[in-house]
């Protein structure tokens, strides 16, 4: 039978699990998991219960056409979640917009609350429950009304008096987003776009709760402020040259707040992260951790916990309260996310690597890692991972991950690709559904994930090497990985080709213009004129604040598109029209240019995808163009792809 990595579409019907929550006493363990929709053409989600012995079985919890996400438990051991199913004690509820829901550990879930724009997430605390919503302007009592005169008169415009405007694939406005208590208590009035992309968390006794609060500074420019809420509001946190972002994690005793607080990037300073504790009485902050890169954030007894990268892996730390040293609490080639400590001191987590998609566990306080029952089934790989080192110019020492197909060998050497993470401030260190290397060593092909300059989980100096010198100090680091890989006896070094996506598409796009040693390139979502770029992207003062004033020297030095005239490796551009964050402009003023040469060139268009492409279809199709395009040019010693047969990919291409 056809592997899974094989055939894209049995791929994409694989169950994922998405986020993981313990009940206050460790009883139950409850999943988010995704799973294709029977019509094929979408996702849904739903909420499955955990077992925590072994030789049980998971079972799910909810079923509905609309799905159920956000899971979160209240003290008292019922399951917060959100979702648009229908609710047959509500004849006149909107099934469009999402509501919160209760399911007791025994009984029928029931409608807790809703809102005319809908509700994201909910939080417990106490007695209170505290959820966001999205509202527009004015009256509440009023809104419903307002909103379908909106509809009623087909007006989608939205009239903004400030930056931003939009957000990696929608649009921000009119409505705003707030936070209320369960009874209805507005917390946060008419706060303008102060709690977009927000975090928020609420005390265990219900009374406070914490959220981040972007505050415009002028001229575009904003910073993200820490506050609490809970009778007035109060600032605690805020600083002109940082921004105080999530997660966002009340202790255990309420009395301190675990945040991320990022140094503002510039010209000359690089962008630096850390873990940053707040008392929340005095509002006295401090960091803990030291370089670690923080991406998850939970509260011990007597600890913080992280999961931080750490040279492609992402391990669980232990963070003393007295500022002590971080300790690490795994020591496998694991990726951890959604910590949930216990009372005894163990973890529930999600464990992944570029090598296993997440699946639940339970690390014990020596480190022990040990499997639970899981809802989605086990992968066989279609080859092995090895890791790959080398020396840069300046002596710092590179890593990269090496995925090798089977049977390569020195008698049956493998194609080669090189993938470069987006970013830039990044890591290979997880599994991807999207960018998967094990479909490409399914089909033959050898993948090398390197971490260049600017990668995560090599300390502070690792960002400087790269900062506001991405092209040529990431491609030096690219180049001289590659030449380490392709070394070894298992790589045709004659077959080889690039990839790359968002900052990973602007260097495959510099790396076009800057050598002619791959046999094709792949540059999906990428910027290529960087003047264009920095003044069209969602987030145009966090670039500005990298590369300076517009017009500015860097822009002259490090766009890609002045090599336009030096490309003549053959390039898959590949675009999504709903990506705010790399907007379209960059695609097609990209294909303008390269119609424009003599370099062979085709451009796969999405107009209903964003940064990444997520539909089942479409990453079907996404496969298909990209497998067919580095097959032609690298002409492997192995039969074409199977391909679906879903999109046109030129005359004379066998389909199944």
């Amino acid at each position: 039978m056809t592997s899974i990595f094989q055939d894209v579409r049995r791929y994409v019907a694989v169950p994922r699990v998405t986020a993981l929550r313990l009940s206050p006493d460790a009883t139950r363990l409850v999943a988010v998991v995704q799973s294709l929709d029977p019509d094929g053409k979408t996702y849904g989600t739903a909420l499955w219960e955990i077992p925590l012995a072994a030789d049980a079985e998971p079972y799910r919890l909810t079923r509905s056409a609309k799905g159920e996400a956000g899971a979160e438990f209240t003290p008292d051991g019922g399951l917060l979640f959100v979702s648009r199913r229908p609710d047959p004690a509500e004849k006149d509820a909107d099934p469009e917009v999402p509501a919160l829901w209760l399911l007791p550990e025994r009984g029928e879930p029931r409608r807790l609350a809703s809102r005319p724009g809908g509700i994201g997430e909910a939080r417990a605390g106490g007695d209170s429950i505290v959820y966001a919503a999205q509202v527009l302007p004015g009256d509440l009592e009023t809104e419903a009304g307002r909103r379908k005169a909106r509809k009623d008169a087909g007006v989608t415009a939205i009239l903004h008096d400030d930056y931003p405007v939009r957000y990696w694939d929608h649009d921000l406005g009119p409505a705003q987003t707030r936070l209320f208590r369960l009874d209805g208590t507005d917390l946060t009035p008419e706060p303008g776009r102060a709690l977009d992309q927000g975090a928020f968390d609420v005390s265990p006794d219900g009374s406070t709760v914490v959220t981040t609060w972007r505050v415009s500074t002028g001229a575009g420019n904003s910073r993200s402020e820490l506050v609490a809420l809970g009778g007035e509001r109060r600032v605690l946190a805020a600083d002109e040259h940082h921004d105080f972002t999530g997660p966002v994690r009340i202790s255990p005793d309420g009395g301190r707040v675990a945040c991320l607080r990022e140094r503002h990037g510039a010209v000359d300073r690089s962008a630096a992260w850390e873990l940053w504790v707040i008392d929340l009485a005095t509002g006295e902050g401090r960091p803990l951790g030291g370089e670690l890169f923080p991406m998850d954030v939970a509260w011990g007894q007597d600890c913080v916990y992280v999961t931080a990268d750490h040279r492609g892996r992402r391990p669980i730390f232990q963070l003393p309260l007295d500022g002590g040293d971080p300790i690490r609490l795994t020591a496998d080639d694991g990726a951890y996310t959604q910590l949930n400590p216990a009372p005894d001191g163990s973890l529930y987590a999600l464990r992944s690597a570029v090598d296993a998609a997440p699946a639940p566990v339970r690390v014990t306080r020596d480190g022990t890692v040990e499997y639970l029952p899981a809802p989605a089934p086990a992968m066989e790989l279609p080859g092995t991972l090895t890791e790959v080192f080398a020396t840069a110019e300046d002596g710092t020492e590179l890593r990269a991950w090496l995925v090798l197909p089977e049977g390569a060998s020195a008698d049956k050497p493998a194609p080669f690709l090189l993938w470069i993470h987006g970013g830039p401030v990044g890591s290979w260190n997880d599994w991807s559904w999207r960018w998967n290397p094990w479909i490409m060593a399914a089909h033959g092909y050898a993948v090398l994930l390197p971490d260049p300059c600017m990668s995560t989980g090599y300390g502070q100096a690792m960002i400087d090497r790269g900062w506001a010198n991405w092209g040529p100090a990431t491609f030096g680091d690219l180049m001289a990985i590659t030449d380490a890989a392709v070394e070894r006896p298992e790589i045709d070094h004659g077959r080889t080709a690039a990839m790359g996506g968002s900052f990973g598409g602007y260097m495959a796009n510099w790396v076009a213009g800057h050598t002619d040693r791959f046999r094709a390139i792949v540059t999906h979502a990428s910027a290529w004129d960087m003047e264009q770029f920095a003044g069209t992207t969602d987030a145009a003062m966090y670039w500005q604040r990298e590369w300076g004033e517009p017009g500015g020297p860097a822009y002259q030095r490090l766009s890609p598109h002045l090599s336009l005239d030096k490309i003549t490796t053959p390039l898959l551009v590949i675009h999504g029209d709903k990506d705010y964050r790399v907007p379209i402009g960059e695609a097609l003023r990209l294909w303008w240019d390269l119609r424009r040469t003599d370099a062979e060139s085709r451009f796969l268009y999405f107009p209903d995808e964003g940064h990444w492409i997520l539909k089942p279809g479409n990453v079907i199709a996404w496969y298909d163009t990209v497998l067919t395009f580095v097959y032609r040019h690298l002409e492997p010693a192995f039969d074409p792809p199977a391909v679906s047969g879903l999109i046109d990919l030129g005359p004379e291409w066998p389909t199944r």
